[in-house]
């Protein structure tokens, strides 16, 4: 794809693209990168690799991600950003392979849930597009290459994908009893360069070139001797990379020992093994992952690693699974729980003076956000005491505003009947022309429950033949949520208002 960039302004030709077909163009390229690795021509992949990374779609759709993430207000060390759709044409015609050295990064920390700190390199915007260019060909590699129950940061595939594998592995009768609870320590910091620049199919100047840019900390450069930039839009692909084949490792032993169970369940750097007895995990399946990581430069965290019974419960990426008297039963975990009632309790605490509009409009997409992350789950009760919480910390807002007013007409002022629930907190707001719009705060037990269709183990996105099904499973595979929306008048707000999206 050609695009004549000085046939008109810039800003008028980014806002005219057709995006569909800049992605088509894209996904085209990757399914032959796809074919060409499974077929072990790897001559081929090299070339229409190198024939994407310098095409002008590629480039395009390389930009309008980067600079259509949240990440797109954070500058590097340039402090450049690209905000208007002229200085984003610009940047990509600007993504040159031959001239290109990536800048240093820019080390942020940012607080972990053990109240420690995790270092963050946050690379410059245009480095973060030339990352992003050379994903669209790395990624058809690494679909290729995935384990099939690896979850973490591939395209069509999510938390409720492990979820679901976990809750098969683990609800029968005779399933297995005993999980290792893995944990990589310092994954992104600790890879090895030289194992990368070995066995990752791509340029090794460009890659090297991001491996090696050091950081920026205090105004003083330090060099980056291993890992890989956490603040890079290629660095989960990197690292799934490098973890991709400890599941064939470690079923390759379950073949010769079926009765052990031998389950790997993987998401990013954490992942959860299952066996039949505590023995097995401990002097048979542990020493293979210890040794398959020190080839990589990695080592387990003695601190997050442990066997667990399945009647004792463990967490798993903010869920906790145990069985209760024989039945497997996976709920949102208290840590997430508290995690999440501390932010609601910190956005209330911060718009003591908000309109409730502008407050409900604040706690909507967390609440939401919250309640679709743990929707699949055994979790009905869990939101039935979130919304209580919420309401009690709403009511505590409504009174410290009106301290002198009875209760009555506070709940004329900010509380209305919505179905069968008669306190549920609105705001309202005129429109510009002139009529009273109005919404509500998200209700959690509103959500319903439903299972997760769990993705295919063996389906990759750039294999012909699971096109289809992917776009099927796009069509209609998704549970969907009820959530509110500002109507134009409050006398018209009723069931009918609630709609399904």
């Amino acid at each position: 794809m050609t695009i004549n960039i000085g046939a008109s302004s810039a800003a008028s030709i980014w806002t005219t693209i057709d995006w569909s077909k800049i992605e088509k163009a894209v996904y085209r390229l990757q399914m032959r990168i796809a074919k060409a690795r499974r077929q072990k021509r790897f001559g081929k992949v090299k070339s229409l690799q190198w024939l994407l990374t310098h095409s002008m779609a590629a480039k395009l759709w390389s930009v309008k991600r980067v600079t259509s993430s949240q990440g797109a207000k954070t500058a590097g060390v340039d402090g450049k950003l690209y905000k208007s759709s002229g200085k984003k044409l610009q940047l990509a015609k600007g993504l040159k392979t031959r001239s290109y050295k990536a800048q240093p990064l820019k080390r942020v920390y940012i607080p972990k849930s053990n109240g420690k700190k995790r270092p963050l390199g946050i690379p410059t915007l245009y480095d973060r597009a030339m990352q992003a260019l050379y994903l669209l060909a790395l990624e058809p590699i690494a679909e290729m290459q995935a384990d099939s129950n690896s979850y973490g940061f591939r395209p069509r595939r999510s938390t409720a994908d492990a979820i679901e594998q976990a809750f098969r592995v683990l609800a029968g009768k005779h399933c297995a009893q005993w999980i290792l609870e893995g944990d990589i320590k310092s994954c992104f910091d600790s890879i090895s360069h030289d194992w990368l620049l070995n066995n990752v199919l791509i340029d090794k100047r460009i890659l090297r070139e991001w491996l090696k840019a050091g950081y920026i900390e205090d105004q003083t450069l330090f060099p980056t001797a291993e890992g890989t930039p956490q603040g890079g839009i290629i660095s989960p692909v990197l690292a799934n990379l490098v973890l991709d084949g400890l599941e064939k490792a470690i079923t390759k032993l379950a073949r010769g020992k079926t009765r052990h169970k031998v389950h790997m369940i993987r998401y990013a750097d954490d992942f959860i093994i299952t066996g039949d007895s505590q023995e097995v995990l401990e002097n048979d399946i542990k020493p293979i992952i210890v040794e398959f990581l020190e080839q990589r430069g990695l080592t387990l965290s003695n601190e997050k690693t442990s066997i667990t019974h399945i009647d004792k419960g463990f967490n798993f990426l903010g869920f906790n699974i145990r069985k209760y008297q024989g039945k497997l039963f996976i709920k949102p975990s208290k840590e997430s729980i508290k995690s999440f009632l501390m932010k609601i309790r910190c956005v209330v605490n911060a718009n003591k003076t908000a309109t409730a509009w502008e407050l409900i409009g604040q706690l909507n997409p967390k609440i939401l956000g919250w309640v679709n992350y743990y929707r699949h789950s055994v979790a009905k009760s869990v939101f039935t005491y979130v919304d209580d919480c919420i309401y009690r910390r709403i009511s505590r807002w409504t009174r410290r505003r009106h301290n002198n007013k009875n209760m009555s007409w506070i709940r004329n002022k900010y509380f209305h009947r919505c179905g069968s629930d008669n306190w549920v907190f609105f705001g309202t707001q005129k429109r510009e022309d002139g009529v009273k719009g109005i919404v509500n705060l998200a209700n959690a037990s509103f959500t319903p429950i439903k299972r997760h269709i769990k993705v295919k183990m063996k389906a990759r996105l750039y294999d012909p033949k699971y096109t289809n099904y992917f776009v099927n499973r796009k069509r209609g595979g998704e549970a969907k949520l009820y959530h509110y929306h500002v109507v134009s008048q409050l006398n018209l707000f009723d069931e009918r208002n609630w709609q399904l999206t």
